[in-house]
Formats: C-alpha cells, sequence, structure tokens
C-alpha cells in the first residue's frame, strides 16, 4: 500500500476523533488513536449541585446508556449518605438495566458490528435484503426503550431515578402489560444467538486482562465486587487504587491501566467470561445449543456475548415484570448527611465508576466518574498494534475497513469517554 489512508469519521460509532498509523521501511512505526473532540467537562458541571441533581445530570452523558450513568450515581450518592434501599427498589433497578441492555444491545447487533461480518456497508443496505432481520432489530429495540419509557418516564434519559428510590412506582398494570412483548424479545433473543453463532469472524485472538463486577447469586450488572481473570477481587471503594488513568497527550480521553500498567478489557466479553455460570438457564441453554466454548478471546465476538446476555436479559425482565407489586414508598426518607461513596454497576460497554464527596448541605464537592469506552481505549490501541501489521499490507480501502471493524466490535462511545475517528497513514 503505497496512499495514506484517510477515514473522516468512523461510521456506527458514537463520538469523533482519529486513528494515524505511521510505516517506516514498510513496518508499523507508530499508533495513535487521537481522541480529539472538546472535554465535556461533566465532573466540572456537577461541582456544587445538589445531589439529588445529580442521576439527571449524568444520565445526559449518553443517549444510549443513560440508565447505567443513573446507577452508578446513585449507588455511590446512597454510599455517601448512608442510605439503604429497598428490595422492592432494587428489583425495579435492574428491570430499568434490563431495558437498557435490550435497546443498546439490539442496537449494536443487528444495526453497528451485523452489517460488517455479512458484508454489507450500513444497516440501511443490509435492509434492503434482509429486511425481516433488521424488523427484528427494531422491535427488540422499541422493547427496550418502551420498558425504559413505562419505568423512568422517557425512553432516553429516564427521569424517574432518586437517590433513595424512585420517584414514583409504575402502575402495575403499565409494567405487566409489556410482559408478551418481552416474552416475545427472549424467543427473538435465542433465535439471535443461533444466528451469530452462524457469523465470519475475523480470526483474531489476544491474551487479554478481562475486568467485571461479579456476585454469586447472580449475573453481576446493578451492582458487585470488581474482579479480574487474573484472580484479583476488588471492592468498589479499592477501585482507584488498582486501576489508574493516565492522560496520554495525543487524546482528551484519559487512558486506563492496571496497578501493574497492563492494559484491560471491559464489556460484554469479560461479563460473559468471568459470570457464566451466573446466566440465567435460557441463556446457558442456548449457549450449550450452539458449542460455545470459554473463554472467548476475540473481540469481534463481542456480538455473540452480546447476544447471550440478551437472552438473559430479556428472560430476566420478563420474570421481574411479572413480579411486579411494589409496597410502600418509592423512596426512602434520610437525613442529609457530609460523606463520600462510590458506585459500581455494568454498562451494556462495561464497568462504570462514580466517586463523590458531599458536603453537609448536600452539595458536590468532588466527582469523578470513569466510563467503559475509556477504560477499554489502551486496549484498543494494543489491539490496533496486534492486528496492523498484516493489515496495512491489505489494498488501501479494505484496510481502512479493516480497522473500523475491529474499533467497531468493541461498541465505543466515545462520547462518554470524550469522543472519535478519521484514519490517516503515514510513510516515511
Amino acid at each position: 500500500m503505497n496512499q495514506d489512508i484517510h477515514i473522516p469519521a468512523l461510521a456506527r460509532v458514537e463520538g469523533e476523533g482519529a486513528l494515524t498509523i505511521r510505516l517506516k521501511d514498510g513496518a508499523v512505526n507508530e499508533i495513535l488513536l487521537n481522541i480529539y473532540e472538546p472535554p465535556r467537562f461533566f465532573e466540572g458541571f456537577l461541582l456544587g449541585r445538589y445531589f439529588q441533581d445529580v442521576p439527571d445530570i449524568t444520565a445526559r452523558i449518553c443517549g444510549i446508556c443513560p440508565v447505567a450513568y443513573q446507577m452508578s450515581s446513585v449507588q455511590a450518592l446512597e454510599a455517601a449518605l448512608q442510605v439503604t434501599i429497598s428490595p422492592e427498589v432494587r428489583l425495579l433497578r435492574q428491570l430499568l438495566y434490563c431495558a437498557e441492555y435490550i435497546e443498546s444491545h439490539a442496537l449494536h447487533i443487528y444495526m453497528l458490528q451485523a452489517p460488517d461480518l455479512v458484508g454489507y456497508e450500513s444497516a440501511i443496505s443490509l435492509a434492503a435484503d434482509a429486511p425481516d432481520l433488521v424488523k427484528k432489530a427494531l422491535r427488540l429495540k422499541k422493547i427496550g426503550n418502551d420498558l425504559l419509557k413505562t419505568i423512568g418516564g422517557r425512553s432516553v434519559h429516564p427521569v424517574s431515578t432518586c437517590v433513595g428510590g424512585f420517584y414514583r412506582w409504575p402502575t402495575v398494570e403499565a409494567i405487566h402489560a409489556l410482559i408478551p412483548e418481552l416474552e416475545w424479545a427472549r424467543e427473538a433473543s435465542i433465535e439471535t444467538v443461533k444466528w451469530a453463532a452462524t457469523l465470519n469472524y475475523p480470526e483474531f485472538e489476544q491474551d487479554y486482562e478481562f475486568v467485571a463486577l461479579s456476585r454469586l447469586e447472580e449475573y453481576s450488572i446493578y451492582d458487585g465486587y470488581i474482579v479480574s481473570s487474573t484472580g484479583k477481587r476488588t471492592s468498589p471503594e479499592e477501585f482507584e487504587k488498582f486501576y489508574l488513568e493516565t492522560h496520554v497527550e495525543r487524546s482528551n480521553a484519559l487512558h486506563s491501566h492496571t496497578i501493574d500498567n497492563t492494559t484491560y478489557f471491559v464489556g460484554p466479553l469479560a461479563r460473559l467470561n468471568l459470570n457464566f455460570k451466573q446466566l440465567r438457564p435460557a441463556a446457558r441453554q442456548v449457549a450449550k445449543e450452539i458449542g460455545l466454548k470459554l473463554p472467548l478471546r476475540n473481540p469481534y465476538k463481542g456480538l455473540l456475548a452480546r447476544a447471550i446476555e440478551l437472552v438473559h436479559t430479556t428472560d430476566l425482565a420478563a420474570e421481574l415484570a411479572g413480579l411486579y407489586n411494589p409496597k410502600g414508598p418509592s423512596c426512602k426518607e434520610f437525613k442529609v448527611r457530609p460523606g463520600e461513596g462510590y458506585g459500581v454497576s455494568e454498562a451494556p460497554r462495561g464497568l462504570l465508576y462514580h466517586r463523590y464527596v458531599v458536603d453537609e448541605q448536600g452539595l458536590i464537592r468532588f466527582a469523578r466518574i470513569t466510563p467503559p469506552t475509556a477504560q477499554n481505549f489502551a486496549q484498543m490501541e494494543a489491539d490496533l498494534w496486534a492486528l496492523a501489521p498484516s493489515v496495512v499490507k491489505q489494498p488501501q480501502e479494505q484496510a481502512s475497513i479493516s480497522f473500523e471493524h475491529l474499533l467497531r466490535s468493541y461498541d465505543p462511545c466515545i462520547s462518554c469517554a470524550t469522543h472519535f475517528l478519521s484514519l490517516k497513514i503515514e510513510k516515511e
């Protein structure tokens, strides 16, 4: 390949930035994942705000995974204020999180990554040849959005979550009315796994350190301990001792690494590899039917992991919706007090960490938010280094597509992490 490669924007991800690959004497000499979009300063926006404003403000960080930001924020604030939520609140928060997983995973599987794996430039061109496939995706996403709206008041940036619980309980009738569609979604998700198992994934396996939340009694999404494939187990309070952020000159997004200065991988592959035994029986059964072998170490097969999680979350959502019959107040009463709190949940894209310091008036004096995509940036760069030697030998157009495919497999939400992609390859 004798020409530079320029991609003005990476398609089918959220956010903007650039990738520069420099060659010297025919070999890859430098790879720069340049996140150039200006910082969004959400942590700065929170300073001096009343603690109950935080869940609504942080939800605006992302239009695809606002629930994740709300769940990590309320956990951290409830820890700071020493608030214990009721079991009914926790179950409804889990149901709300299921809604986000359904709409986010359906979007990524069918609309963002699948076109790469079946040879189409976009979901629109895929729809021309496989309209039923795209209609299934749209219906799945709508089911997630409808559940979000029923619990959260809106299908994007829900407004019902507060510190201590919810501002109101959704009606039992409204939740129960969604059960038939959730049951359809479960069956459609099982079909999705079987279809995903037939796709032609690029051959690319790496030796990753996977990091995710874990609980003994359930597939951890809402809360848990932080565990690693190396065997390390960490509490949310210790997160910053073992997982560090570093500013790199070329990027407005921080890069994360372990205390041992190694990269790590968060997201569906990490969750599936670390918590497979905690999946619901329906998800484990379909994984058995397709002959799934763990661990999965191919980032492109994140699509398959998402499909299996889609079975888990639709099945869980149908059960939680059927059991829904809340008692007592939707929000617990408590006294405002100064304190510091930590919250970690599993966004669809991976581990999401929040830490806040609250003063005696309930105002935020310190805020730290570590999004999953920011934690994956260094690992994405490491994968680019591993892939580049073979890709730069391809024709120019195909090389550009190959780099995009790899990055898109991570489902990066670059706007969350402050932001992606023009590609430039330079030769000396």
